[in-house]
């Protein structure tokens, strides 16, 4: 269990941080310049999300790959 709470954290927790940071920033401009669309933060975030996937994903697709793969060679294991 708490192998899969660190997995987790490790596949979830940069892009969620990540879009917070942009998301902190952009309300920040929005609040300096009194522009009150909401939807002006949405672009960037889906643009950084898009970036950040492109170079981050293999790396997350690998620990969750090697991941499954123990999970399921340890079955016999736990069944005993």
């Amino acid at each position: 269990m708490g192998q899969a709470l660190w997995v987790i954290m490790i596949v979830a927790g940069p892009p969620l941080i990540l879009m917070f940071v942009i998301g902190f920033v952009i309300s920040i401009i929005q609040t300096a310049t009194s522009i009150n669309e909401p939807t002006i933060s949405f672009i960037p975030k889906l643009l950084m999300l898009v970036l950040f996937l492109a170079i981050y994903g293999a790396i997350a697709g690998d620990l969750l790959i090697d991941y499954t793969r123990d999970l399921w060679m340890h079955i016999p294991d736990d069944i005993r």
